[in-house]
């Protein structure tokens, strides 16, 4: 099972979730991608449990490793 990360802090905001969207879609299922993101990406999540199917919202998990750092795992179905 792997595991991708995906570092977004350096992107325009308007560029994020589309690459987020197709590093998602490039997973095998049981695998997970991990973003680095510089806030909570609550909309991203709630983005992703209404619109994709293969998303595991059960084992989604953040962690804030530092003020401006978040590590969200995206698990796929």
């Amino acid at each position: 099972m792997a595991d991708t990360t995906l570092d977004v802090r350096d992107l325009p905001p308007v560029e994020r979730h589309p690459k987020i969207h197709a590093a998602f879609d490039d997973l095998d299922a049981g695998e997970s991608l991990t973003i680095l993101n510089d806030h909570d990406p609550k909309p991203l999540f709630y983005e992703m449990q209404a619109e994709v199917d293969a998303f595991d919202a059960d084992n989604y998990t953040v962690e804030q490793r530092a003020p401006d750092e978040f590590a969200a795992t995206f698990p796929k179905k």
